[in-house]
Parts: structure tokens; sequence; C-alpha cells
């Protein structure tokens, strides 16, 4: 078989759709569909089954992915660096939510960086880092829940606590976790919330899991993109909001702010690794993959 036509089908394989393979080979649709019905009638089946979303490889596809995967990109390896193996060292690009990606994902693949593997971070929405992936243009992915579909797998990666936080002179004034537990959400009605979005989404899913109803209407006092500003702002005594422990431990820790309340079961989001289907078999992606399931069974 011809390695141009296995490199495409690889591609697409890989892909999931004519579109976004022909994109990453920089060839037109028409050629990426004329190459593949090439290499079905070399193989004498069908690999891949059309649909209006992309395509989805038979089991004849999925068995030659497997054989050739690891061929082409050792091909591709050579091909990238010569013969020098520290030349040969590779990018991965990942993406994933600023806190998240920053706090945790990035520091936990420095021991991969003092081995000759770089780094390149994205922070997106769920919706656009897995749309980068699905499109090639990230190798890995952190989302806050499991993408569907064939042309992406995920793997849990860690649990994250929410805690309803916020400095000390509103602690006093609620009177604390004491009585919420005794008067309900009631005690909170006039702490002023701060999110990340006008919709104050991680307040009203902690409200909805903890309380069993959603919050008062209210509008945020303070509204940012980026769950480390509005853990300053609580800090500062803006009021409450509902941050992942990870981010605002060091602040509680250090007093900074205090948990408004403690329910005896904790409300808890997973989130996810996700990586395109077959790109596993890469060694740089598997290896940072590898890496930050072992880091996160610290968190």
């Amino acid at each position: 078989m011809d390695l141009g036509l296995l490199r495409t089908f690889l591609t697409v394989h890989r892909a999931g759709s004519f579109t976004r393979a022909a994109a990453l080979l920089g060839l037109s649709q028409p050629a990426v569909t004329g190459q593949i019905r090439a290499l079905e009638r070399q193989a004498g089946r069908p690999l891949f089954l059309r649909g209006a979303r992309g395509v989805i490889p038979t089991g004849a596809g999925d068995e030659l992915a497997h054989k050739v995967a690891p061929h082409l990109d050792a091909l591709q390896e050579i091909a990238r660096g010569g013969l020098d193996p520290a030349a040969a060292a590779r990018t991965l690009h990942l993406t994933g939510p600023p806190e998240f990606t920053s706090l945790r994902a990035m520091p936990a693949l420095v021991p991969l960086v003092r081995r000759g593997l770089a780094v390149r971070t994205a922070f997106g929405s769920p919706e656009e880092s897995l749309e980068g992936l699905a499109d090639g243009r990230y190798d890995l992915a952190v989302v806050p829940s499991r993408p569907r579909g064939p042309l992406l797998s995920s793997t849990p990666l860690c649990d994250e606590e929410k805690v309803l936080v916020a400095a000390e002179h509103w602690v006093e004034r609620t009177g604390g976790p004491e009585a919420v537990r005794a008067e309900g959400p009631a005690a909170l009605e006039g702490v002023p919330a701060l999110c990340v979005h006008e919709s104050l989404p991680l307040l009203t899913r902690y409200w909805t899991a903890v309380f069993e109803k959603p919050p008062p209407r209210r509008s945020g006092v303070i509204v940012a993109p980026d769950l480390r500003a509005v853990l300053e702002c609580v800090a500062a005594g803006a009021g409450m909001a509902a941050l992942p422990r990870y981010v605002c431990r060091e602040a509680l820790d250090d007093g900074r702010v205090a948990v408004l309340f403690d329910p005896p079961v904790p409300p808890l989001s997973t989130y996810f690794l996700a990586v395109r289907s077959g790109t596993l078999t890469q060694p740089h992606i598997a290896r940072a993959h590898e890496r930050l399931l072992r880091a996160a069974s610290e968190w």
C-alpha cells in the first residue's frame, strides 16, 4: 500500500472527518475522499462509514489504523528529528479551563518538559476546547464533562470539590456554618454573590446540590472570567463565591477566606482528560496523558 494513502487514511481516522483531515493535511476535501476510495479499493473493503457528522471507521478501518499508526508515527518522528534523538522532541498542545490548567495540569507536566517536551497551552470553554481537539489544534483537553461520539475518547481525571467561601466578616455577620445549618440558605440572603458569569453557574450548581433548590434571583456584584480573580475579590470582602477547593486551599489555610457552610456531602464535579481517538499511539501525547493521570491521583 502507498504510504501517502496510509498517511491520509490515518489522519481521517484520527480526525473523524474528511473536512478536518483535509485541513490538517493541506489538501482539498475531494482529494482526501479520492485517496480514501483508492485505499479502500486496494484493501478490498470499506474502511469508513459516511455519516452527516463525519465518518466512523469500520472494523477493518480500526484494524488497519492499529497496525499502521505506530510505524507511520515513527517515520514521522525520524522525518522531523533526523537521526538525533534530542532533535525529535515534540510539542504538546494542551487546552482546558484557565485555572485548572494553570494550577494543576501545567505544573504536572514539568518533569516531561525537563526531558525535552515542549508545551503550548490555550485556555477556553469546554466547547472551544473540544472543537479544537477534534480539529487537531490540540492534543489533550481537560474538560468538565465526558465528550460523546467516536471521534474523542476520555478518561476521568479527578473530582473537584466546591466550597462556599467569604471573608471572615461575612462569616461573623451570617453566623457561619452553624447558622446556615439551622436556618438554611435564608441565613445567606444578605451576602453579595461573585462568579465567573452573569448566570452565576457555580453558585447555582452549589445551591442546587446542597440546598436542593436554585438560589434567589440576583446579579453578581462582581463577575470575572477567572476563578483566581473571583477568589481575590472574595478575600477583599466583596461577598461569597462557590469555588473549587484547589483554587482556594491556600487562602483558606492562611485565613484570607473562610467557609460559610460545610455540608455533610460536599458537591463534587469530575474533570475528564480527552484525546482524539487513536492519538495515544503518539509517544509524546501518551507520556503526557499518563503523567497527568498519575499526578491527578495525588490532587
